[in-house]
């Protein structure tokens, strides 16, 4: 409940301020207790436990829970050697279990595709690998994928896994160790076997109202999703689905707008590729960024993430379809497929550290030209930060698009191309939000030309009207001035040659921010809430082909499309800032500069307190006293710095207008602010 103070302070900024637009950034810092003694990089972001600070306000002795990392296994399905046996990929496998064992995990969930065909052989190497890992203390939560699924029986599945599905966890009726959940601190965690997303919704949310006020967090992990990068169940059961066949078309809308409102991070295996992204409850063009009201408080965006876990086997595909921008924007994509024009494979390890109401989420890949079991095939992995955020439940976000933008586009709603937000509440009567600066530095990557068949009669669609109307309606963003589609103004066609075909042309994407804005309590070692910034450093101007193949970006053009008048059109290269590492590696990516402010609660001032950010050594002021600028915001600083004495061009752009009791700064990273006390 805010207080008077707070909603009083409320009222009188928003009077204040004309035309905020809404909240958002999404922020992320991974916390690997082991990280010293590991070769797990480092990155910028402070270790959350630094000045052990923990989730409590000041003089309470416990968090509410105890730190859960949960770790993501991706498909370690290794081919078939010369006589024909099939294998796990045992390499990669150990080098994934190796890398979060050392991170502290406490749960690997292998999220499908284990083996490749189910042969007894196979499920020994699995288990022999799992079983050391397991005999450390790390609980696994495995999930069935289409090679369990299409060639193993279910006694196989359930002899090989019985020993570590966990005892206490719940089954659902006539899917017994096909689907099930358990809560482990508060975190619920859903595991569904291939195709059982659509079959399972309804058991999900029984669960979810059965086992309420548990949990704080929930997780569903399957090895396919609604939106894939190759295929995922929309496109495979609804636009070239068969005719009548509704057991996903009816409750595609349900599950986003259900995941969505719950705030569920959904995993995935399947795709042998990593991608982040966010898929709308409704359409993404109707997405708004959010922020706060006086009365409700803060409130999120009509969202839930999507999280491909990337590849830890012995092949890659190339990413297909490219962005289903009707209902999905790309936060984060990386493959490696060893072959054109890629040079070898990624192996993938990612993170989701639960903290009571935070959740910190690091996603690593090393690469390695590994092909089979073979002793000369070892490696060691060089692991890379190349994904992260951190977020609260009590958080604003937005999405922030590049500035590739084409000129002339209309003034969109959500195309947002710099770092403005609504306000932010916190509960001690802070509040802060972001002021100006401009997504210049950005990734890209292509998607291949791909076809979807119809079959009058037998499909869904029965016309080539009626498949573009189906790509349209679920899929893919129709072009017009008023919802431009920023990927191609024509996204699907009739293929030249066969009446039944569609074509989806290759297209160039440019990847969005989800930025965030999250509060927590404040600490024994702070005199204000803590504000999270998270995402705004997560892309270095990086650029790849459909198969991973590196391009660059300030010089080479996206591919061919065609614009609405059947002209030939592509993405221009882009000039990046001179701070772009255009590097996988994010451990120092820079982040384009923006603005900060941060309101001051009642009885905290400039007299009493200073603006200060979360360090590895514990807080500290973000700037020195002396070079504090006095006076109020512009959003030109973020472009041209303020006049300060020639011994403070070295620091933090921090200031203080003491009319608003508003501290700002201009920042190039995502940052953890508070205020602390003089």
């Amino acid at each position: 409940m805010k207080s008077l103070t707070s909603t009083t302070r409320l009222l009188l900024i928003i009077s204040a301020v004309f035309g905020l637009t809404a909240c958002g950034s999404d922020s992320d810092s991974s916390d690997n207790n082991n990280a010293a003694d590991t070769d797990i990089p480092q990155t910028e972001t402070p270790d959350n436990n630094s000045d052990k600070d923990t989730d409590t306000t000041p003089g309470t002795e416990e968090p509410a829970f105890e730190k859960l990392i949960v770790g993501l296994l991706p498909d370690t399905q290794g081919g078939s050697d010369a006589s024909g046996q099939d294998h796990v990929a045992m390499i990669p496998m150990e080098k994934v279990l190796d890398h979060q064992l050392a991170a502290g995990v406490d749960i690997v969930i292998p999220v499908g595709d284990l083996t490749d065909a189910g042969s007894e052989l196979e499920w020994q190497e699995w288990t022999s690998v799992a079983e050391k890992y397991r005999d450390q203390g790390i609980e696994f939560l495995p999930v069935m994928g289409n090679h369990e699924q299409s060639y193993a029986y279910t006694h196989n599945w359930i002899e090989a896994m019985r020993p570590f599905i966990p005892e206490d966890a719940v089954h659902m009726a006539g899917y017994e160790w096909v689907n099930y959940y358990v809560i482990r601190e508060n975190v619920l965690i859903f595991g569904l076997a291939y195709y059982n997303l659509p079959i399972a919704i309804h058991w999900i949310e029984n669960a979810v109202e059965e086992n309420k006020g548990k949990f704080d967090h929930i997780v569903v992990a399957s090895h396919d999703g609604l939106i894939g990068a190759k295929y995922g169940l929309t496109i495979e059961h609804i636009v070239e689905g068969a005719k009548d066949d509704d057991w996903v078309y009816s409750v595609a809308d349900e599950i986003r707008e259900y995941f969505s409102e719950h705030d569920v991070i959904y995993v995935q295996g399947h795709e042998h590729q990593y991608q982040r992204s966010l898929i709308a409850r409704d359409t993404m063009l109707n997405t708004y960024p959010s922020g706060s009201t006086p009365s409700g408080g803060n409130y999120r965006m009509n969202v839930y993430t999507q999280i491909m876990s990337g590849n830890a086997s012995y092949k890659g595909y190339e990413f297909r379809f490219g962005e289903r921008e009707l209902v999905q924007a790309i936060v984060s994509q990386k493959n490696a497929t060893s072959g054109h024009g890629s040079d070898h494979y990624d192996v993938n390890s990612s993170l989701l550290t639960f903290d009571n109401d935070r959740v910190d989420y690091a996603s690593y890949f090393a690469e390695h030209t590994a092909q089979s079991n073979n002793a000369d095939q070892d490696f060691t992995p060089e692991w890379h930060l190349m994904d992260k955020f951190s977020r609260t439940k009590n958080r604003c976000e937005t999405l922030v698009y590049p500035s590739s933008v084409p000129d002339g586009t209309r003034s969109v709603m959500v195309l947002q191309t710099s770092y403005d937000t609504d306000i932010c509440l916190a509960d001690d009567g802070s509040y802060a939000q972001l002021a100006s600066g401009s997504n210049d530095t950005f990734n890209r990557t292509d998607s291949r030309t791909r076809d979807l068949e119809f079959t009058p009669g037998f499909s869904r669609a029965e016309t080539m009207n009626d498949m573009i109307r189906l790509a349209y309606q679920w899929l893919f963003q129709v072009h017009e001035s008023w919802s431009p589609n920023l990927n191609s103004e024509v996204r699907v066609m009739p293929n030249a040659d066969e009446d039944n075909v569609m074509d989806v042309p290759e297209v160039t994407v440019d990847l969005k921010e989800h930025v965030t804005l999250s509060w927590t309590k404040a600490t024994a070692n702070t005199a204000s809430d803590i504000l999270i910034i998270s995402g705004t450093q997560n892309q270095t101007g990086i650029y790849q082909g459909d198969y991973g193949e590196a391009k660059d970006i300030e010089a080479d053009t996206g591919v061919t499309t065609l614009n609405e008048d059947n002209d030939s059109v592509a993405k221009p290269a882009v000039v990046l800032p001179a701070s772009a590492t255009q590097s996988w590696d994010i451990s120092d990516a820079v982040a384009d500069a923006y603005g900060v402010k941060f309101f001051a609660p009642a009885g905290l001032s400039a007299d009493n307190a200073i603006l200060a950010h979360r360090t590895a050594a514990g807080w500290e002021a973000l700037g020195s006293a002396q070079c504090v600028v006095n006076g109020l915001w512009n959003d030109s600083y973020t472009a041209t710095a303020p006049v300060r004495d020639a011994a403070c061009d070295s620091e933090t752009i921090v200031g203080y207008d003491s009319d608003a009791n508003q501290w700002w700064a201009v920042l190039t990273a995502d940052e953890e602010l508070a205020l602390i006390s003089l």
